[in-house]
């Protein structure tokens, strides 16, 4: 099960939350027996999806320069997770690593110095002809997230905090391994306006304004980041990542809009979390950013009705996937994890 509660900085650190996921144990009926979990058929799915995406990544050679290794160990770790409190009965075994993986130095994730392209590589191909198995991998990968995300709505909450999570680093994955970013019509369809849901609870409204409020601070932060970045292709990036944030951040007013309160407002102005003095410093910044964001989000999505949660873990997947481009460390499970406490400065 994922942890019960953590501190966490929003956005720019500027407010501190208290996750509180809800746990799903398969409480006693009233007769004194132990009624049937209805998470289990949904962990069940996700590990057989699981299963086959290790299969595939003990199989299929990766793309150059990828160490595939590394990415089917952080996959291995969501299995762990998804399977955690189920019985050992229950579970298939694992499958096992049976096929060679890359042994090319580089690493998997962006270098600090500057992230590469999500998309694929304009590289020709590997003296031994062309290589179908790094899109395959990355397709995969895809699917597997694709699948998590068809479940959101089944899960209890804290289930799908967990599957939201692993569909973000599965997103990442197949950006590492050459696939070409989400497409726009999978986000339309989440918006909030397009489905009724039930009346939030006191917890789901707080988890809303507390995203509005770390959008507002990013909003603020990523003004900054394209302050101290030259006219090129990561300014370009700061821009779409600013105008990204800035319709979340009204997706999140209409929302909480309608279903009766009042928005929170944006603070007159923030103090950053570390100076901010030159390009690298812009671009921590930015990584700085979409990391926090994507504890705001995996909170959230365990927080709101189901008819929210994909826009929800949209949001999520989109801030790992930034937060990769900007040379952020890659998460196994990106929000879930504890978090390095860091200085936690205020609204100025």
């Amino acid at each position: 099960m994922q942890p019960h509660s953590r501190r966490t900085f929003l956005a720019l650190g500027l407010l501190t939350l208290t996750a509180c996921t809800a746990d799903h144990t398969g409480p006693a009926s009233g007769t004194g027996g132990l009624r049937p979990d209805p998470d289990t058929p949904v962990r069940l799915r996700a590990i057989a999806a699981t299963d086959a995406l290790l299969a595939g990544y003990d199989t299929l050679p990766p793309p150059p320069g990828v160490r595939s290794a590394d990415l089917r160990a952080e996959v291995a770790r969501q299995r762990a997770a998804l399977a955690e409190g189920l019985t050992a009965a229950a579970v298939p075994s694992p499958p096992v690593t049976t096929a060679p993986t890359s042994t090319s130095p580089s690493p998997a994730g962006p270098s600090p110095a500057g992230p590469s392209p999500a998309g694929p590589s304009p590289a020709g191909p590997s003296p031994a002809g062309p290589t179908p198995a790094g899109p395959g991998l990355a397709e995969l990968e895809r699917r597997t997230g694709e699948s998590h995300l068809a479940d959101l709505e089944a899960a209890s909450p804290s289930l799908a905090r967990l599957l939201a999570s692993a569909a973000a680093a599965n997103g990442v994955h197949a950006a590492i391994l050459g696939a070409p970013a989400p497409p726009a019509p999978a986000r339309a369809t989440a918006s909030p306006s397009a489905t009724p849901a039930p009346s939030p609870t006191p917890a789901a409204l707080t988890a809303l304004q507390n995203a509005l409020g770390a959008e507002h601070a990013a909003v603020y932060g990523y003004g900054v980041v394209g302050a101290h970045l030259p006219g090129d292709s990561r300014l370009a990036d700061a821009r779409t990542a600013y105008a990204a944030h800035q319709a979340q951040r009204d997706t999140w007013q209409r929302l909480v809009a309608a279903l009766g309160a009042a928005p929170t407002p944006a603070a007159g102005g923030y103090r950053l979390p570390f100076p901010v003095v030159s390009a690298a410093d812009a671009a921590g910044l930015a990584a700085h950013l979409e990391t926090r964001l994507t504890t705001v989000y995996a909170d959230l999505v365990a927080a709101v009705p189901a008819p929210h949660r994909l826009t929800a873990a949209l949001a999520l997947r989109d801030c790992a996937l930034r937060a990769h481009r900007w040379g952020a460390p890659d998460q196994p499970i990106p929000g879930i994890q504890d978090q390095a406490p860091t200085p936690s400065p205020t609204a100025g």
